[in-house]
């Protein structure tokens, strides 16, 4: 006993003392020193490190992507990852009843955000394995009366992966198109809804073009027909209000690390009346109520819950100041800019994900001349591809428009001066760029290029 109280001193006052010296990360060009140099593990006055130059960071306008741990989540961490050690499925010591109490405290922090009960709350690695276990859970499960699904063109790509697999295995599925806008038909859903239909899955808040679809509609379509619905909600959960009751949603993803929590963490929300069952796709021990085996990783799921708690708290805040800076950025954009075209609806749209197509303009060699900027032309997890998005194309965006689209995303911890930075240099490099395409010059001698028959040589 006496040791592990010592022990618990030392790992207190080691934190403590290593605290004043943790500076808080600059905003605007931010400063980051980066050394080559091969460090010890071990200290030591007579090794010293070399000084670097210091290296200047851009400024990050990619929230879509991933957000920054927001330092609050990283307080509620910490005890978890240096003291609180024990593993939350240990029912013999305390150390385990302490790991299992922070793990079920998270649960319900979880739950609140979306007004669930925390029984409903499966942890998982994120919004990704929840998608997974959602669709392939799901059709599984009902495979005996039930082969059919319905998703949309413009999901994520883990999503419409997941229905690829399951039609190799003998699944329907219908992908719905997409108005203009790139919000659905709701009379060409209730059109596609079939008897042996088990599953609706239609994302809250697109991760490219941020428009939201009628969600609460359509959970009262597929309550009317006993259709499950499951909705993709890791670009809306803690960003807008959401409601698993009242918006009739029987299974949802949640990502942590979309809402200033920690990577390798979220959760999917499974009805439990009426009940919804799901076949495993991972075996194991029998851990979240035998859908998800494998052992919690407390300090993660803590950071989840907390980053859900805060955004709880915040949201209505958040909401309006990004409001008014994207406004900003995209009155700026426009006003400075001739054929500049906003993607997705303007009005069912969440402000803090914009995307701009920037006509006669390369879109990779826009991102390349805005190196200060970390920006992307579109998803994080297909931005390895040259191939224009496929939502893009889904809401008929003409080809040249969708290779010239940038997304700017803007969150909780983007200041106006990063927005007007952006704005500047944007614009400046548009305007650079188009004084060097031949196009531009064309469009500006009064050319139709529709009108033009291109030759190959």
């Amino acid at each position: 006993m006496l040791l592990r109280t010592a022990s618990r001193r030392v790992a207190a006052a080691v934190l403590a003392a290593a605290r004043p010296r943790a500076k808080s990360p600059t905003r605007g060009l931010r400063l980051r020193v980066v050394d080559h140099a091969p460090q010890s593990a071990v200290p030591s006055d007579a090794v010293t490190a070399p000084e670097a130059e210091p290296v200047l960071r851009p400024l990050y306008m990619d929230v879509q992507a991933t957000t920054p741990l927001d330092p609050r989540v990283l307080d509620a961490m910490l005890p978890y990852l240096v003291n609180y050690y024990g593993n939350p499925h240990s029912r013999t010591h305390a150390y385990g009843w302490e790991s299992e109490a922070a793990m079920e405290h998270a649960r319900q922090q979880v739950a609140s955000l979306i007004g669930a009960d925390p029984r409903e709350i499966i942890f998982t690695s994120g919004a990704t394995e929840s998608n997974n276990i959602a669709i392939k859970g799901v059709a599984r499960f009902y495979r005996s009366r039930k082969k059919h699904l319905i998703t949309t063109q413009t999901e994520h790509k883990c999503v419409l992966d997941s229905c690829r697999s399951l039609e190799a295995e003998g699944f329907q599925v219908t992908y719905l198109p997409v108005k203009k806008s790139g919000i659905i038909d709701l009379k060409e859903l209730e059109a596609a809804i079939r008897p042996d239909t088990s599953l609706v899955s239609v994302m809250t808040v697109n991760n490219e073009i941020g428009v939201k679809q009628p969600i609460a509609e359509i959970g009262r379509i597929c309550s009317s027909r006993k259709v499950y619905f499951h909705t993709d909600a890791a670009q809306a959960v803690g960003k807008i209000p959401l409601d698993v009751n009242d918006m009739k949603i029987d299974l949802m993803s949640i990502s942590g690390h979309k809402i200033y929590g920690p990577k390798g963490v979220g959760a999917i929300y499974i009805r439990r009346r009426p009940r919804v069952r799901v076949e495993a796709l991972q075996s194991g021990g029998g851990q979240e109520r035998g859908m998800r085996s494998g052992t919690v990783p407390t300090p993660l799921v803590v950071g989840l819950g907390a980053a859900c708690e805060v955004a709880q708290q915040e949201m209505e805040y958040d909401h309006k100041r990004i409001s008014k800076l994207a406004e900003r950025l995209i009155q700026k954009i426009m006003k400075s800019l001739p054929d500049v075209v906003m993607n997705g609806d303007p009005e069912h749209h969440y402000p803090g994900c914009i995307n701009l197509s920037f006509a006669y303009v390369e879109g990779e060699s826009l991102l390349m001349a805005l190196k200060d900027v970390a920006l992307s032309s579109g998803s994080a997890c297909t931005s390895a591809s040259l191939e224009p998005s496929y939502v893009l194309r889904a809401i008929g965006t003409d080809e040249d428009l969708a290779h010239s689209s940038i997304r700017f995303g803007i969150g909780r911890f983007t200041t106006e001066e990063e927005v007007d930075y952006t704005v500047e240099k944007c614009i400046h490099h548009v305007k650079r760029l188009r004084e060097m395409s031949p196009l531009w010059e064309m469009v500006q001698d009064g050319i139709d290029l529709k009108s033009i028959k291109w030759t190959q040589h």
